[in-house]
């Protein structure tokens, strides 16, 4: 792997780092700011952040800048921005650390986004269970609105900008955009129906950008690097930029790796993570977490680049990259997947509400000794109707477990049927599956 050096994790690497404002202003901080704020137009921010290649981190790679496009240009209204902090992927914890450990380029960066799309006010809707996070953000915040990086008259301009963190209540559903945007106005947290989408009603029904934590920590250093110093980072022209992986499993060193977009799966795990935990085989990995399709030793030399993943028939998704050595159950594996999305499952959509049990319960089934073949057509029925029959793509993630690890290791199914047959007939058993 050609050497580079990290962006995001590169201060917090340093001895000493805190994270307070005074580390992060002794490392430059804020000077992405001072440089826009006034000097330049929103509309040329949103241009070099267009001109970087700059896409979402959290799951959708949607590039960022043209994100910011669909906003309608002549609204005379309160606009918003809404980071989302909601990180609940399973096998994904990159978002956290940068909330913790540096927590004023998280802010600078959502002052950037504010500039650039003209609002004035900014929500850091946070996953309740990051406690020490909030308070963190909400330390931070009352440093930088003491400097006057942030609040009315911002570094001498008349431009006001306000962020606010909101702590959700632990629900996965809310990482999704629109359900985040219920919960924030108090509601349960349900996912729209779109259109509208929300650049145009978005929060209390007003213009909104969401964007993930990740994506925003990256504007401080594209406006102070430029645009094309980013762009020639990585896979450029679809895949720039760093990527924070975080690295979990059966590995020796699991973390969270910042590298140049398109590295290789193999050099991410056996040069970054060194290697299988055990020094057995390598059996299966997940590149984009809990929601992406499971990949096998086969794939280790796809770039992990949005297109390249896309193209090996998974995602690069939220970054979580979950490792499996020779030896895991495959069944065990999406039984225990399809276990967590059950139990997250929200319930607007009867596909996912209803679909979502019976894949539980027919897996546990097989998994306890009483399978039978038509299990296995009636896993692919069920994950057919509810792939995209459902209002936002949780329906979508629940299956990718159960119909990629019936694609790459139907055999282990057949085999757990199998030897339930051959043990003879036995009382059905049903699980109930049940949320707790």
């Amino acid at each position: 792997m050609p050497i580079y050096e990290p962006v995001l994790l590169k201060n917090m690497s340093q001895p000493g780092y805190t994270g307070s404002l005074k580390d992060y202003e002794k490392a430059g901080g804020y000077r992405a700011l001072r440089t826009v704020l006034g000097k330049i137009t929103p509309a040329e921010v949103t241009h070099l952040v267009m001109k970087s290649g700059l896409r979402g981190r959290g799951g959708a790679g949607f590039p960022t800048g043209v994100k910011w496009g669909f906003l309608p240009k002549d609204y005379k209204g309160p606009k918003y921005l809404c980071c989302n902090a909601d990180e609940s992927e399973p096998g994904t914890f990159k978002d956290r650390q940068l909330m913790e450990r540096d927590p004023h380029q998280v802010l600078e960066g959502i002052a950037i986004a504010c500039y650039a799309i003209g609002v004035e006010t900014a929500y850091i809707y946070i996953r309740g269970e990051f406690v020490l996070g909030a308070n963190i953000l909400e330390s931070a915040i009352a440093e930088a609105r003491a400097a006057g990086y942030l609040g009315k008259a911002v570094l001498g301009t008349d431009i006001t900008i306000d962020i606010h963190v909101h702590r959700g209540a632990g629900a996965y559903i809310c990482g999704e955009e629109t359900a985040l945007l219920e919960s924030l106005e108090g509601k349960r947290g349900l996912p729209r129906v779109k259109p509208p989408f929300p650049a145009i009603a978005g929060l209390y029904g007003k213009p909104t950008v969401i964007n993930n934590v990740e994506t925003l920590a990256n504007l401080p250093h594209i406006v102070n690097r430029g645009p094309d110093w980013f762009a020639a980072i990585g896979s450029p022209p679809k895949s720039s930029g760093t990527r924070i992986f975080c690295v979990s499993g059966h590995v020796k060193r699991p973390g969270n790796y910042e590298v140049p977009m398109g590295i290789t799966a193999r050099e991410l795990i056996f040069e970054q993570a060194g290697g299988m935990r055990s020094d057995k085989p390598l059996k299966a990995f997940i590149p984009g977490g809990a929601s992406a399709p499971f990949l096998t030793p086969a794939h280790l030399d796809v770039k992990l680049d949005f297109e390249s993943v896309a193209q090996a028939g998974s995602m690069l998704g939220s970054g979580g990259v979950t490792v499996m050595e020779e030896g895991t159950s495959m069944v065990w594996a999406a039984l225990r997947l399809t276990e967590f999305f059950f139990h997250e499952s929200c319930g607007k959509c009867s596909p996912c509400r209803e679909g979502s049990s019976w894949l539980v319960q027919t897996l546990r089934r097989i998994m306890a000794g009483q399978g039978r073949m038509q299990d296995l057509e009636t896993l692919t029925d069920l994950c057919q109707n509810i792939a995209g029959r459902t209002v936002c793509a949780f329906g979508d993630a629940e299956v990718s477990p159960i119909l990629s690890t019936l694609k790459y290791w139907r055999h282990e199914y057949e085999e757990l049927i199998r030897a339930a047959e051959a043990a003879g007939p036995a009382e059905l058993l049903m699980p109930t599956a049940t949320r707790h």
